[in-house]
């Protein structure tokens, strides 16, 4: 566990604790691999022990010492859907020239991590972990697009990471010396997804991205929590990425800091350098979202010096059941807004200083107190609401909180905010040093704003909307924008003067609201006495201790092996008992058997329980990782997790009989008109693996009974692929019979299909049944840097098929196969999207193939598309 303090001015802040441990771990055929820098490469460690490689052998049981060996940027991922990666502790390098880097040396942008395989369901999570005392090091080089791929990934978990590069560059900075070249230290982008769902992030630090460190779009229910986004040359966050981008479900931000974007950052001192606003081209919001849904929860979050608006929410889709919630948010200093946002809304709780002319002399004019440097800017939609309630604002833009283009039926109510003005930053420097702030503005805006229970104080033409106090010093610690502290001191007329609000419980430092007679007006609530003394003791969650130990010796595979789990309860004394969830993985095919499902135990108590694991009787010898987890409804305070080796000794003296020699066979299409080419592919298996240089020979029998003969070998993964262009006089038209003969080592093998030919111009018969695929991209032709979209239907009888395995196979001109696994949904689609590459070996035209495998039968169809110069 560690603890950081979140400083919420100089002179106050709130210790937040956040625990470091392993999230539950929730699939009982999940396994766990390691990383770490004393490791092997795949060909000497199989990545299932924490332990060096000792130097010599193959295959050994010892980390690997690298994460692109478990997930390489082309070709299959070494850890499945479920599984737990555990990166240790030091520098790993992300590009061009990284140890088990599959990348060739033509285009050096598209050497990232491979995509992170799904986990089976939202509770069996595939999980990405780093070392929780020393986070391990993520450092993108050789300008390579992404550090971190969640491209279609759902069902994750990535915890105790940092994410970042080794320049200050920036790219297409407007300044040369601050622009990004070719290769070096540097990397775009932090972490990049679209269409992933059910994602939990925590403990992370994004920070010194050339371009962006949180790239995500088309996103449903993710929590981000214990997560800095900092420095980061164009955003912090932009969820800007391809088309449809709009996000869905439960989007939870706890316990973030997002601050410095639109910055380089000097990797020697973490300095924010470069910095640079819209006006010069770059963007430097730290939150920006596209057209986006959901429900939002923005909670506990310090957003500061933005080199444009600190939270841009407004894109929301202003639908009824879209809204966002900013709790307890500490913004200031970001140079143009500090909230936007659209439709219905919440701020409560928050203390929000727009001093955006921090940045005079560091952007350009029009950069600086950006959009007016409002505090607040909002737009109701159509039968929606706005609460903005017991916060503390202040700030020099025209308006504290500007209200704009609302229709008649969306409604505001601003409630119990303590409103303090400033000298207008804008307005004295065009001459006017006297104007003020306007504590709100309505800007062609229809809808209903009413005012209750506000303090507004030295505000644009003395402004006091009904039913506020006006008029009066509200006795803040400090008003100065560069040291503003709004805890009320004594007699100040905020205290006591707030009605109650149903559901205000708890204010800014999450103290009791009400005390005394009435609550007080603004985020902070007075305790007793008319101070803010230290808060009386109270429950501190902690993550729990948890240890596995057992047997050590070898046993026999089919044994079974019981291990103690120890588990304790770290809260505070203040604390209530907890209920904490058990689960355990085992290897696939292995069976393992907690003696409990949960453990109910008081603050300091402790409590064991017993796991049981049997391995496969047909495991090999050697060591595999088995853990356990805990879990509480606390969320993630209360995560832990602690593993053992169970080790198989080598009594097998019979090896598993090998499944030898298969082969399947299938076209593009089922039916076709006469003259069209029909594509054939067999792949050729030998025990489960992909067989290359085996001979193949396609017999094509045409319905008159000639034979067509044709002879290919089979690639490095497996296919072999023909054509044939089908005829046109009588002889051909009707059904085929296609079968494949496949030779290797000796062995043969021989598979079947048919198809069948129509005459042209007419509509050719009804399609044999089977298994059938169509496979295609959402445009003919793409810009480099834009995504790819790719989808295949899968059909069986014309009907679709869910749960079916597609394998897309994108070969870029030059050449290299960009490979990326999906499986069908209930409407028989499959897809997947990978970023076009910019350099010149990415430019010109794309085959792309789609192998679909459903329940032992396999069928291939092929698309193409081409990418031009940016």
């Amino acid at each position: 566990m560690f603890t950081r303090t979140f400083r919420i001015n100089p002179l106050t802040s709130v210790l937040l604790t956040a625990t470091l441990g392993l999230g539950a771990i929730g699939s009982a055929q999940a396994a766990t691999f390691f990383v770490r820098t004393d490791g092997g490469d795949a060909n000497q460690c199989n990545g299932r022990a924490d332990t060096a490689y000792p130097g010599s052998g193959t295959a050994q049981n010892c980390a690997w010492k690298h994460p692109s060996y478990a997930l390489p940027s082309t070709g299959t991922a070494r850890i499945a859907g479920g599984d737990t990666l555990m990166i240790g502790a030091g520098e790993y390098m992300i590009g061009y020239g990284a140890p088990g880097s599959t990348c060739t040396s033509g285009d050096r942008t598209g050497c990232w991590l491979g995509q992170i395989p799904s986990g089976p369901s939202s509770t069996a999570k595939t999980r990405i972990l780093g070392n929780a005392s020393a986070p391990p090091k993520l450092w993108g080089s050789e300008g390579n697009s992404i550090v971190l791929n969640l491209n279609t990934s759902s069902n994750v978990e990535v915890g105790h990471l940092e994410i970042t590069d080794k320049n200050a560059c920036v790219t297409r900075h407007n300044v040369a010396s601050a622009a990004c070249g070719t290769g070096g230290t540097w990397a775009g982008y932090g972490i990049y997804a679209y269409g992933s769902s059910n994602v939990w992030i925590h403990d992370v630090n994004i920070h010194g991205m050339a371009h962006t460190g949180l790239n995500a779009g088309k996103l449903s229910n993710w929590t981000i929590e214990r997560t800095k986004i900092n420095a980061n040359g164009w955003a912090g966050w932009d969820s800007n990425v391809g088309d449809n981008g709009s996000n869905s479900g439960q989007m939870i931000l706890r316990d973030i800091e997002v601050a410095w974007n639109g910055c380089g950052e000097n990797p020697s001192t973490g300095a924010a350098v470069n910095c640079w606003g819209q006006v010069s081209g770059g963007y430097g919001d730290g939150i920006g979202l596209n057209t986006t849904g959901g429900q939002w929860l923005v909670e506990d979050a310090f957003i500061h010096h933005n080199a444009s608006d600190g939270l841009d929410f407004l894109y929301m889709d202003g639908a009824p059941s879209t809204s966002v919630i900013f709790r307890r948010v500490y913004s200031i200093a970001n140079a143009g807004n500090q909230i936007k946002s659209l439709g219905n809304t919440t701020i409560e709780n928050s203390v929000l200083v727009s001093s955006c002319g921090y940045w005079n002399g560091i952007l350009k004019n029009g950069e600086v107190c950006r959009a007016s440097g409002n505090t607040i800017s909002l737009t109701p939609s159509a039968n929606t609401v706005i609460n903005i309630r017991h916060n503390t604002i202040t700030g020099e833009g025209d308006n504290l909180i500007l209200t704009r283009e609302g229709v008649a039926s969306g409604k505001v109510y601003i409630q119990n905010n303590a409103l303090i003005g400033q000298t207008d930053f804008l307005a004295a420097q065009s001459g006017w040093p006297d104007d003020k702030t306007a504590a709100h503005y309505a800007y062609n805006d229809a809808s209903t704003v009413s005012f209750s229970g506000n303090l507004v104080w030295n505000v644009k033409n003395n402004q006091c909307p009904a039913g506020s106090i006006c008029g009066q010093d509200p006795k803040l610690k400090n008003i100065t924008l560069a040291n503003f502290d709004g805890t009320p001191q004594a007699g100040s007329p905020v205290i006591d003067k707030a009605p109650l609000l149903s559901g205000v419980t708890t204010d800014f430092l999450l103290q009791a609201r009400p005390v005394g007679g009435a609550a007080d007006i603004g985020a902070y609530e007075v305790q007793t006495g008319g101070t803010t003394p230290p808060p009386a003791p109270t429950c501190t969650r902690a993550a729990p201790t948890v240890s596995l130990s057992g047997p050590t010796a070898a046993v026999a595979a089919g044994t079974t092996v019981s291990y103690t789990m120890s588990l304790t309860n770290k809260d505070s004394s203040n604390c209530a008992a907890t209920s904490f969830s058990l689960a355990r993985t085992v290897p696939a095919g292995w069976t393992g058997t907690l003696s409990a499902t949960s453990l109910s135990l008081a603050p300091g108590a402790s409590a064991n329980a017993t796991l049981s694991v049997t391995s496969a009787s047909g495991s090999a010898a050697g060591g595999y990782g088995i853990g356990t987890g805990v879990s509480s409804a606390i969320g993630g305070a209360h995560t832990g997790n602690a593993s053992a080796t169970y080790t198989v000794k080598d009594v097998n003296s019979e090896p598993v009989p090998p499944t030898g020699l298969t082969e399947t066979i299938g076209t593009d299409k089922t039916a076709y008109i006469a003259g069209q080419t029909v594509y054939m592919s067999a792949r050729v298996l030998n025990n489960g693996q992909p067989v290359s240089g085996a001979t193949v020979k396609f017999t094509v029998t045409k319905p008159s009974g000639t034979k067509v003969n044709m002879t290919v070998t089979t690639g490095a993964d497996g296919f072999a692929r023909k054509s044939y262009v089908t005829g046109t006089g009588p002889s051909s038209i009707g059904n085929y019979a296609l079968a494949a003969l496949a030779t290797s080592a000796g062995k043969t093998v021989t598979a079947n299909s048919t198809f069948s030919v129509s005459k042209a111009g007419t509509t050719p018969p009804p399609a044999p049944t089977g298994l059938t695929e169509t496979v295609g991209t959402d445009k003919a032709s793409y810009v480099g840097g834009q995504t790819v979209a790719m989808n295949a239907r899968v059909l069986f009888n014309g009907q679709p098929v869910s749960g079916a395995s597609v394998r897309f196979v994108a070969t870029k001109p030059n050449g290299i196969k960009i490979t990326l696994d999906a499986t069908t949904g209930s409407d028989g689609y499959a897809r997947q999207s990978f970023v076009s590459g910019t350099g010149p070996s990415s430019i010109g035209n794309y085959t792309l193939d789609a192998t679909v495998t459903s329940n032992s039968k396999t069928v291939t169809a092929r698309s193409t598309f081409g990418v031009t110069q940016p």
